[in-house]
Parts: structure tokens; sequence; C-alpha cells
């Protein structure tokens, strides 16, 4: 990609109103990169990389609050079950060797939150493990599969959120299925985290959280 050509896709990256996505193929690893860089780590637009096919996202406004809701409820988990859980957001995960790169709506450390604790620097996956659980709000305008820029990152647990429902996959070798059970919560299923979710967005966030965490204290495994 020639410099005038990167000039032009940045700016028209630039130009996205919230909801489009900018679908690009044949791009370098170098020109992924590139464009991360020039986007700066504040932006909020959402880069996905596959083996050459880039997809660029400007996310809308809506997507963020069943985002925070599920954030608000995974921070119920943490206190109630007393571990730690390390949420980095939206993150750029990338691994060149795989040829791979996703920002997802929201991640989190559970079994390996030790790993990123007090972690300045950004997360390398040729050194650092995989968020234990991502959490992608669906979007229309998507053509990029997610599924396989996770699965290769090595992902083992994925959330997707769509119209207020929430399914749970699970990677099994190099694919996810479906479970209705989460592996890294095994006594919470897609089935609860639903009825949390459409609680907080109907009511408050407060109170879906406090109603969940009351649930916890009824259903958690010991």
């Amino acid at each position: 990609m020639s410099v005038a050509v990167a000039n032009d896709l940045f700016q028209a990256v630039e130009r996205l109103t919230p909801g489009m996505a900018l679908r690009v193929d044949a791009v370098s690893w170098d020109d992924y990169e590139n464009l991360l860089a020039d986007l700066g780590e504040a932006s909020h637009i959402r880069v996905f990389y596959d083996r050459g096919r880039m997809e660029i996202m400007s996310p809308v406004s809506m997507h963020e609050r069943p985002k925070n809701v599920i954030n608000r409820l995974i921070s119920a988990l943490s206190d109630e079950l007393d571990i730690d859980i390390e949420s980095l957001g939206s993150t750029t995960y990338k691994e060149e060797m795989r040829a791979r790169g996703a920002e997802p709506d929201d991640s989190f450390y559970i079994q390996n939150a030790d790993a990123v604790m007090g972690k300045d620097e950004n997360v390398d996956l040729a050194f650092d493990p995989p968020p234990d659980l991502v959490v992608e709000i669906d979007r229309s305008s998507s053509s990029l599969d997610k599924f396989p820029i996770y699965a290769g990152l090595g992902v083992p647990e994925l959330w997707r959120v769509h119209h207020r429902q929430v399914r749970i996959w699970i990677l099994a070798g190099d694919e996810y299925e479906e479970s209705e059970q989460s592996r890294a919560f095994p006594f919470l299923s897609a089935d609860v985290v639903s009825r949390f979710l459409e609680q907080g967005i109907t009511e408050s966030s407060r109170n879906a959280a406090q109603a969940f965490r009351q649930w916890i204290r009824q259903h958690q495994m010991n």
C-alpha cells in the first residue's frame, strides 16, 4: 500500500459516521500496524485484521449501554467471588505470526489476571496470554467474521450480545462451539446473563448489579 493510498485510507476512516464500517482487502501487516499508530489509543474506531483483510468500524452509542451493563455484572462477580478480574476494555490484541488482530467491545483477564495486573505497556500476545473472556456487541454493518480472528488469537471464551440476548461461545480446538454455560464461571448460563442484561438496560445497571449479587450468593459453586 503506497503512502498516498494509506493517507486516503486514514482520511476515509476519519469520515466514518457512527454505525458505519469500512472493509479493505490485501492489507499488509505493516499497513495495519501503521493505521493503528495513526489512529492512536484514544480513538473510538475499532479495527479488525484477518490475514490481509481489514475491517474498520465506528461504533454507535447504543452499543455502549449493554457493554457497560455487562462490565458491571463482571465487577459484581469479582466482588462476590472474591477474585481478581482485570478489564482491559477494547485493548488491541494482535499476533503478527498469526496475522490477526482485534479490538473487542470489552475484555477480561480472569484466570490470567495476574499476568496483566500492574502492566504498564500494551499486551503483547507473543509473550502474554490472551484475555480469558471477550465481549462483542453484534453490529449489522460488520462483514468480517470475528470468530476466526479470536480463535487465532487463542481467546477461550466469547460472549456475543444481540438484541439484549447473550450467547456464549467456547473455543474447542480451532473453532468456537456455542455453550449454555460459561467456561470462566461454570455456574453461570447465557440465559442468566441475558436476564440481568435486560434488567440493566430497562431499569438501571445499579439495580441489575444488586440483583445479580443476590443471585450469585444463592447459586455460586463452592
